[in-house]
């Protein structure tokens, strides 16, 4: 359980800080579980820096020797021949001047299942498919699989697709295939993806009335702009009407008889 939660840490430290380093570990093939006596390939790969880059490790023996020590050099690549148990550990490159490259952690079993799975943190929004693969080859067998030892689902040809991965679904996956075997727990770590913006209530009604309701808006607007205009007090206005019988100084009446009205000019 330490060197499971060390190897754990391990890479959620490269995950989070060495995405800005010069040099990029990789494994060939890319997987982070194989079954003993695999052959594999680290290579360390930098474009930018002209300063040497060695390969480290810390497996389960505990130690950070060179690739002369458990491998063979060939040109710029570490090649081991035949994995077994107790190269399973966390895997780096280092340079001359100290710096580090990214961390991958590989798991060598002498079991009959592994699931095969990104070594490297895969971008959110990707699709990522996970395989549950005996040592000796099959095909389409049912495989159950399981996050953070919780059953996920059933899939009739021993793969499974997490389509648009999110950091949501980072976590311990592990397979079962009934009647061969059980994997060792695979890490899924997710890099990147987008922070979601989440306005307020009175933010949206704003943003509510703004778009569907421009002319409320122009209207607020000229209330606003007529309430801070002043206000000049207007003379009264009297009006009288002459009692009647009384002439009208300055008014003339006609009549003007018409077949359907009767039209009263001023």
């Amino acid at each position: 359980m330490g060197q499971t939660c060390e190897v754990k840490l391990l890479l959620l430290i490269s995950s989070l800080c060495c995405s800005t380093n010069q040099a990029v570990v990789t494994l060939s093939p890319s997987s982070s579980q194989f079954f003993r006596g695999t052959s594999v390939s680290f290579s360390c790969e930098d474009d930018h820096s002209s300063a040497g880059w060695t390969l480290r490790r810390n497996t389960i023996t505990g130690n950070r020797k060179e690739c002369e020590d458990w491998g063979r050099q060939v040109a710029s690549s570490c090649v081991i021949e035949a994995l077994v148990s107790s190269d399973t550990g966390v895997y780096w490159c280092e340079s001359t001047e100290g710096g580090a490259s990214n961390y991958v952690n590989i798991t060598v079993t002498d079991g009959p299942v592994i699931l095969q799975s990104p070594v490297l943190p895969v971008e959110a929004g990707e699709n990522v498919t996970l395989l549950c693969k005996t040592k000796t080859p099959s095909f389409n067998l049912s495989a159950d699989f399981y996050k953070d030892g919780t059953f996920v689902r059933t899939t009739p040809t021993g793969h499974m697709t997490i389509h648009l991965v999110s950091k949501s679904d980072e976590g311990a996956y592990k397979c079962d295939i009934r009647g061969r075997g059980e994997s060792p727990p695979a890490w899924l770590f997710v890099t990147g993806g987008a922070v979601l913006f989440e306005p307020s209530l009175t933010m949206l009604v704003i943003i509510l009335i703004v778009v569907s309701s421009p002319y409320v808006v122009s209207t607020l607007l000229l209330v606003s702009i007529v309430r801070q205009r002043p206000t000049e007090k207007a003379p009264p206005v009297s009006l009288t009407t002459p009692p009647p019988g009384e002439d009208e100084e300055g008014l003339e009446y006609e009549d003007v008889v018409a077949d359907v009205t009767t039209e009263h000019r001023f």
